[in-house]
């Protein structure tokens, strides 16, 4: 799973490197975050369709993290749909939709997993988190789906009776990173971005698209303090010494 990730450039660096052509004006409301949890707002990149022009372009826009289906009764269900395995996107009613028509990349710097502790370990010992991120310091493109979801309580003419919520494509992790974790977001190479982003490729061309091989990431322990979700800044992805087991006490990791 994917439960928390880094993303701080800056937009306008997101915008470069990602060949944006409209940043949203609310996605820059979104401050650099160390520690991005489950329900914050993320920045995605998108492409779609201009509503006078009819003009496709790639945009970056905000979403809230946790698909929530059109269908859902309410948005709460989307903290439970913050990652979609590739093994089932097809089959699976939520993502299968937005899998067709509704892709997207979500810009990270890396992203946090937390080791369970050791055999022999003190009991109630605590699990070691890691700072996953790739090697050559770019950035990662997560691929990932996003949905509309209108909220039947709100007027047609108040601007927040939209919600957009986006959610995180994992498959199992390399040999490398199994250790850490089973599980590991699925990023994708830019020679695969124009198409994965593309409303008009199909969803069994755009699954073909995630037969990749992953890019080359390091695990670097870092401190307990990412453990909880008040704490952010450049600190939580500093490098920290393992300790064979980690102590009981403090919060586990509220994800």
């Amino acid at each position: 799973m994917c439960g928390r990730y880094a993303s701080f450039r800056e937009d306008q660096q997101l915008a470069d490197e990602f060949a944006v052509a409209v940043v949203a004006d609310d996605v820059r409301l979104l401050p650099p975050s160390w520690d991005v949890a489950p329900t914050d707002g993320v920045r995605m990149v998108v492409e779609r369709a201009d509503r006078g022009t009819g003009e496709v372009t790639r945009q970056l826009r905000p979403a809230r993290w946790g698909l929530v289906p059109s269908w859902a009764k309410d948005p709460s269900v989307g903290s439970r749909m913050i990652n979609a395995r590739v093994e089932t996107l097809l089959t699976k009613p939520a993502f299968a939709k937005p899998f067709a028509v509704r892709r997207a990349l979500l810009p990270a710097d890396g992203y946090y997993e937390w080791q369970k502790p050791p055999q022999g370990a003190p009991r109630g010992a605590r699990k070691q988190p890691w700072y996953i991120h790739p090697e050559d310091g770019a950035v990662l493109a997560l691929a990932g789906l996003y949905e509309f979801w209108r909220d039947p309580s709100r007027a047609d003419d108040d601007p927040d009776r939209w919600l957009v919520s986006a959610t995180v494509i994992t498959r199992p992790a390399t040999e490398a990173l199994a250790a850490v974790h089973d599980r590991q977001p699925l990023a994708l190479a830019p020679d695969r971005w124009a198409a994965w982003l593309d409303p008009a490729v199909g969803a069994d061309e755009a699954r073909e698209l995630l037969e990749v091989e992953p890019p080359a990431l390091v695990a670097t322990p870092v401190s307990t303090r990412v453990n909880a979700v008040a704490n952010n800044g450049p600190d939580l992805v500093e490098e920290v010494p393992v300790e064979p087991a980690v102590a009981a006490d403090g919060p586990e990791p509220q994800v």
